[in-house]
């Protein structure tokens, strides 16, 4: 018998909006100009070499593919994808099982430097999501294209944030939106040390002998994991510290100064204003309510 042909199948859209953003909201907001519910059939692949902004793709049935920085990537069911569309890029559905998927195309304010944090070039796909959880996050992102009011697009900047945590958090290893998120195990020992110890006088190097890496190995996957390097992530953890003690204690500043690791109060009060915007007396005072 010759091989069978499988009919091709053509893409169908049941939802294709279109919006256009005023400037004000284009400054304040993530916008979404495009977005749609697509049916995915032999006709209908994207190739791009550049288009402006972030398309955040959930797969809700089938398999489909993702071809970035010269690597393709694999979507199935429960897939986020997110393609930074200033760069080269091309997906579409596999031809023995095309996708069905829901879309955003958002614009908006740190929406690059996000995905850059998340190396979304790299590892593109977010996998192990609930459809049933997070495809009505979309839903309510149409429907406000559609019939929002005055309000929408505050409402669909708040939405299309939520994808985002959730990307966020998928990154960090979690299922969902949990309430806070996890430490990667690779980073557990040195992160153990930090929270006991953070006081005290630190080095990349004896942090990164506690999880078995090198200096730079170890900079990288914290950088990776908190956006920031250790030594600035210790520095902020201190000025926290800080802050709690300056309101809920009458210690003097010099001592708490002390109290979280820093020994010259010159380097904690220039930390503090770098980090808060003000002095940690102007600090204590405002959080108190003092007025004089």
């Amino acid at each position: 018998m010759p091989p069978r042909i499988r009919p091709s199948r053509r893409a169908h859209f049941p939802v294709s909006l279109f919006a256009t953003a005023n400037p004000l909201h284009q400054e304040i907001f993530l916008t979404v100009p495009r977005a749609g519910h697509l049916i995915g059939g032999d006709d209908h692949h994207i190739r791009r070499d550049h288009f402006p902004g972030h398309e955040l793709i959930l797969c809700l049935a089938g398999r489909g593919y993702v071809r970035i920085a010269g690597r393709e990537h694999p979507v199935a069911r429960g897939d986020l994808l997110w393609v930074d569309c200033r760069r080269p890029h091309q997906h579409g559905p596999l031809a023995d099982d095309p996708w069905e998927v829901v879309w955003v195309r958002a614009e908006g304010p740190r929406l690059t430097r996000t995905a850059d944090v998340l190396g979304v070039e790299q590892a593109p796909v977010f996998p192990g999501f609930d459809v049933t959880t997070i495809e009505p996050i979309f839903r309510t992102v149409f429907r406000l294209i559609e019939h929002g009011g005055a309000s929408a697009p505050a409402l669909i900047h708040a939405e299309v944030t939520r994808l985002v945590a959730l990307a966020f958090a998928a990154r960090q290893g979690q299922e969902g939106m949990p309430a806070a998120p996890n430490i990667p195990a690779a980073l557990q020992p040195a992160m153990k040390h930090l929270a006991l110890f953070f006081f005290e006088r630190q080095r990349v190097d004896d942090l990164a002998h506690r999880c078995g890496m090198s200096a730079s190995h170890f900079t990288r996957t914290f950088r990776s994991a908190f956006g920031t390097s250790p030594i600035d992530w210790l520095r902020r953890r201190r000025i926290t510290e800080a802050q709690r003690r300056l309101v809920e204690s009458d210690d003097a500043i010099k001592r708490i100064a002390e109290q979280v690791g820093y020994g010259d109060r010159f380097f904690f009060s220039r930390d503090f204003r770098k980090l808060t915007g003000q002095s940690p007396r102007q600090f204590r005072e405002r959080e108190r309510g003092a007025v004089h």
